[in-house]
Order: structure tokens, then sequence, then C-alpha cells
């Protein structure tokens, strides 16, 4: 390797890899890059697969190509290097009787190129920086709109995951809240939905699909959009159940991946809920007289030993006015402040009773808000929770 220090304190070291068989030429390319004033390092290799080699384990910024090496020429050169380090400038060196070469390696992908006899060192040190600001423009355009694809595909995921409620003659207020872990960088796999039925029922379902990220979130997607459909083609309870978890088992592929959830079938005109726990926790029921986690029976998680369960249900009589909160465990998962000590059902009861009496959405948000300053920027768990308040229910004995 050849290094050259020569240049301004501010002038970056080019590390410069040139492909060249023929050493008199590699010679004079050399003394040419001294004369630039450039600072760079510079190794030269004499065939494609030496240059393999060579990219495969040393950062390039710049790459000198001849197209006439004993294992590949012409453009098949430009394309092979440009294969093997898409990110790295590329510049070919062509002969004095190939007019076309250089505008067919530019075609194929170098970033310029220069005849090699009419070579000066101005010239060649503005070619050098030029090809490297370019290719490395480039490169943070590519880098740019992959994530503005990544994050128009995590709109797209959210937007399932968090669905508009379909509601037509409800007088149930719906709130609802969904955010991934991992300080917002991931899609989690949480998901919510509410449907209104017939004769006044309100079907509502919170889950969470193990894991984290595209796939955990494309799964919690397909179920939340299997639910509802089933839910308005009249399916319920353990048939509803096992329908999805036939449907995650066939989705997950080889992913060993489960789900939790909560069902609730709010019945306005009774004044009733009914509730399914698949694996899930208890909803919350908030009254005149503070917040309480409901009774309930559990179910299964689904998929976690695929085969006939039952899920069964309770009823649960509500009051003519109050709220069912339904949520996932990044609610509690987190810390309670302490090192060691984790929120809880029985610490997030406590921090709702110290929140004052306000506007649902308000306080939905302050919980959310509560929850992730006692975790102290700890990692936390994915959450999406769902909360449903009425105040016209018929009072029930």
């Amino acid at each position: 390797m050849t290094t050259n220090p020569v240049g301004p304190a501010y002038e970056p070291t080019y590390r410069i890899l040139l492909i060249e068989d023929d050493l008199g030429d590699a010679l004079l390319v050399e003394e040419l890059l001294h004369d630039t004033g450039l600072r760079f390092e510079l190794t030269t290799r004499t065939t494609l697969a030496g240059a393999r080699a060579e990219l495969a384990g040393t950062p390039i910024d710049c790459i000198l190509l001849d197209l006439h090496l004993p294992d590949v020429s012409g453009t098949d050169a430009v394309t092979a290097v440009r294969g093997m380090a898409p990110h790295t400038a590329v510049i070919v060196l062509t002969g004095l009787s190939e007019s076309q070469a250089g505008p067919d390696a530019m075609a194929a992908g170098a970033q310029d190129y220069l005849v090699k006899g009419k070579v000066e060192a101005d010239l060649l040190h503005r070619t050098v920086r030029y090809a490297v600001y370019r290719s490395r423009t480039e490169r943070a355009s590519a880098e740019a709109q992959a994530a503005r694809l990544r994050a128009e595909e995590n709109a797209r995921l959210e937007r399932g995951l968090l669905p508009q409620p379909i509601l037509d003659t409800s007088t149930v207020r719906v709130t609802s809240r969904y955010l991934p872990g991992a300080a917002m960088a991931l899609l989690g796999g949480d998901f919510l939905d509410v449907v209104e039925g017939d004769g006044g029922l309100l079907h509502a379902v919170v889950g969470d699909v193990s894991g984290h990220g595209p796939d955990a979130a494309a799964l919690g997607v397909c179920l939340r959009i299997a639910w509802r459909s089933l839910v308005l083609g009249g399916h319920r309870g353990d048939d509803l159940l096992h329908l999805m978890e036939r449907i995650l088992i066939a989705e997950r592929g080889n992913q060993h991946m489960f789900a939790t959830c909560t069902l609730l079938t709010l019945d306005q005109n009774a004044g009733t809920a009914v509730v399914h726990l698949a694996g899930h926790h208890e909803p919350l029921l908030t009254t005149d007289e503070g917040t309480r986690e409901l009774a309930a029976e559990h179910g299964i998680a689904l998929g976690i030993v695929p085969g006939p369960h039952r899920w069964p249900s309770t009823v649960v009589p509500l009051p003519a006015a109050g709220a069912l909160t339904l949520y996932t465990d990044g609610l509690t998962e987190g810390h309670s402040g302490t090192a060691n000590e984790r929120l809880g059902v029985e610490g997030l009861l406590d921090l709702i009773a110290r929140l004052p009496a306000t506007d649902p959405a308000v306080h939905v948000d302050l919980l959310i808000k509560e929850t992730h300053e006692l975790n102290a920027g700890r990692h936390s768990d994915d959450l999406a929770v769902l909360r449903l308040d009425w105040g016209s229910l018929p009072a029930h004995g």
C-alpha cells in the first residue's frame, strides 16, 4: 500500500484501489496521484479476483479501473466492480484508441473516465474528488429513499394496527392509542379494533403478537383484519377465537409466534359486557367509585398449543355510566420508578387513581405519559390502549 500524507489538514484521506495489470501504467497513476496533492492511501491489484478480496475486507472511497484485465474486460468489468462495491466511486481508465469506451463505462455505472496518456495531475485531482462526492451523494440519496419507503411501509402497517372504528348509532365514545416500543424504532404486533354490530352490540378487541418489528406487525394487522371480517360475518366467542387461531398458524409460517387478546362485546341495551380472554389480562372498569380490574375467566393464548380449546366467557354487569379500558402489557411492564420493580396492574391502578378526572382522550394520554416517565427511558414494550366510555346505558341492579 502506498500512502501520501501530503495535503491540507482539512483534506480527507482518500482510500483508492487501482485495478491495473500493466505495471508501467500502475506506476504512472501512482506518480500522478502524488502530483495531485491529494492525501491518499493507494492499493493496487492486477485482477478482478484480487480486487474482490480487497473490497471484501477494506472500505474504499474510489476505484481506478482498467478495462482490460486478465479475468474480465470492457463494461463487464464495470458491472462486476459495481456489483462488489455499489456505493464506491468508479473511475475508468481507457486507451487513446477507445473513444467510445468511456461513455459506455459511464452508462454501465462508472462515475467518470480518464484517457491514459491525457491525464494531468490537476485533472486527476478534480476527477477523484468529484467522483467520490458524486458517489457519496448518490449513496445518501439512496439511503434517504430507502428510509422514506420504510417510513411509508411503517405508516401503512400502523394504519392497519390502528383502524377507524366502525360505529353507526352507538353513543359509546371510543378512545384508542397505539405506540410501538423500542423508543419508536420498531413497529410492534399490538393491535386493536372496534365494530358496532346489530341490536346495540359493540364489539372490541385488543391483542398482542409475540415479538417486535415488521413480522409481528404484519401478523397483527392480519389478525385485526381477520377479527373485523369474522365479527361482521356473525362469528362470536369460541368460534371466533378458533378461526383467528387457524389464521395465525397459517400466516406465521415457520416462525413460532403466538398472540394474546381480549375480546369484549358491550350490550348497550342490556347494560352488560361479555369478555373472552385468550392469554390476556383483564380489562379495567371505571365507575364513580374508581377504577378496578374485572374478574374474568381465562383461556389459552392463540397459537401456543394448536388444537381444540375452550375460551370461557364472563358476563359483566355495567353501571349506567362508566368506562372499560382494554390494553396490552406495554402499559404495565415498564418500571415503577425504582430500579427493579415493575409497575404492574396494582401500580397502574394507583397511578390512575392519582390522575385528575378529565376528558377520556386526555386521561389516556396522561396515563401513557406518566408510565413512560416512570420507566425513565428504559426499553419499553409495544403499547395499545382502547377505552370505551358511556353515560346512557340502562341502570343495572
